[in-house]
């Protein structure tokens, strides 16, 4: 290869590096902007969800152990199932989306649990508070979606929000003290 041929190879190369990811949709920019940030947010607790679902499966005690051992691991998949169907949204709707352990930090609204040890009945607590935290920002996106005319979108956060609840619901079931009155 030329000499000028190359470097003009290298100076596109460099260029298509440079350019903005543009996916063609027929939403508005303001639309896109709009979507791509409620669902990014998204996304962040998403993971934080994950993970702490993750960690609390992973270090949970006592009596009850493999049911919510079990229970934990079913809905940690259930969250991280979420990640790339959302991820993908916001691209097809000409967004750009997370990109890093510390986008998802920046952005993530569901706390963190670093604590040495937590109690059985708290780590399902916690994730039964975190989960209807979910459901309600799971609303909000919805209601930016529905705002653009976003039905493809709107349309997942439906069956995401059910399946939200769902979680929601075991936690709370299986967090309730037992039956004391021998009935």
């Amino acid at each position: 290869m030329k000499k000028s041929a190359k470097a003009k190879t290298v100076a596109n190369a460099t260029a298509r590096r440079r350019a903005p990811l543009v996916t063609p949709t027929d939403l508005e920019a303001g639309s896109t902007k709009d979507i791509a940030a409620a669902m990014n947010g998204i996304l962040a607790d998403v993971f934080a969800l994950y993970l702490k679902t993750k960690n609390f499966h992973w270090h949970m005690s006592g009596p009850h152990f493999r049911d919510y051992h079990v229970m934990l691991d079913e809905q940690s998949d259930q969250i991280y199932a979420m990640a790339d169907p959302i991820a993908e949204r916001v691209r097809k709707v000409g967004g750009s989306t997370l990109r890093s352990i510390g986008h998802i930090a920046r952005m993530q609204r569901i706390a963190d649990n670093d604590a040495d040890f937590v109690e059985p009945s708290d780590m399902l607590a916690e994730l039964r508070e975190d989960n209807k935290t979910l459901a309600a920002r799971l609303r909000e996106a919805h209601e930016v979606c529905d705002e653009h005319r976003d039905i493809a979108t709107a349309s997942l956060i439906e069956v995401w929000i059910d399946e939200t609840e769902r979680r929601t619901w075991f936690l709370f079931e299986a967090g309730r003290p037992g039956d004391t009155t021998g009935h």
